[in-house]
């Protein structure tokens, strides 16, 4: 049996901060869901999918809060504090660009939604659903495979939507003459980018969290 096993087997059940992760963990999936389905509506039915959002960036924010609270009063954690604090961090990060995505989109009235549009909210769905998959697995460390496995996944999304990204702006730049529709096209992308870029993060730490109980 490894140090760290030995280790795991005698700190108690981590009763704190793995219940606060798959809080946020929900919360980005339904989040990310929220914007699917916004995008798949007409514009005039968008508001109150967005009104949705805003007050579950607010219960990120506050559950980010609380986490960075149970570290500061707890001296026993799951694992390293820098890990706890930067996953509580990224997550929140994700949380953020998925309401700066959708309020973009409000700001620039964007009616017209391009089929990458959806293409990237379906990726990023997914990467929200990778992260909450791994998190579950993570706890307790019971399943470090398939937390590396989920964090391939999200790599490979990451991957996905740099491509579509990069072809739309490409098109974007190539095909339009009109600077509104330029600059308010781009600006979404780049908010729905950024989005998965944002998972990357957190698949980061969680893999170097993986790999070091493993």
């Amino acid at each position: 049996m490894s140090l760290n096993s030995i280790l795991q087997f005698l700190v108690p059940k981590d009763k704190k901060f793995f219940p606060l992760f798959h809080q946020h963990a929900n919360i980005l999936v339904e989040m990310a869901e929220i914007l699917h389905e916004a995008v798949n509506v007409k514009a005039e039915e968008r508001d109150p999918y967005f009104q949705k959002l805003r007050k579950l960036e607010d219960e990120s924010e506050k559950l980010t809060h609380t986490i960075n609270f149970e570290l500061s009063k707890n001296f026993l954690t799951p694992f390293d504090r820098e890990d706890i604090y930067a996953l509580a961090s990224k997550m929140n990060e994700v949380t953020d660009f998925i309401d700066a995505s959708a309020s973009r989109m409000k700001l620039y009235q964007v009616d017209k939604v391009k089929k990458s549009i959806r293409k990237i909210t379906e990726a990023n769905l997914e990467a929200c659903e990778n992260i909450q998959k791994a998190i579950k697995s993570l706890e307790g460390f019971k399943d470090v495979k398939t937390v590396l496995k989920c964090c391939e996944k999200i790599n490979k999304l990451e991957n996905k939507v740099d491509n579509i990204y990069d072809k739309e702006i490409f098109d974007i730049f190539n095909e339009n003459e009109n600077v509104k529709e330029i600059i308010k096209y781009k600006e979404v992308f780049s908010a729905l980018e950024t989005t998965t870029d944002k998972c990357k993060y957190v698949a980061d730490v969680l893999e170097a969290v993986s790999l070091k109980h493993s």
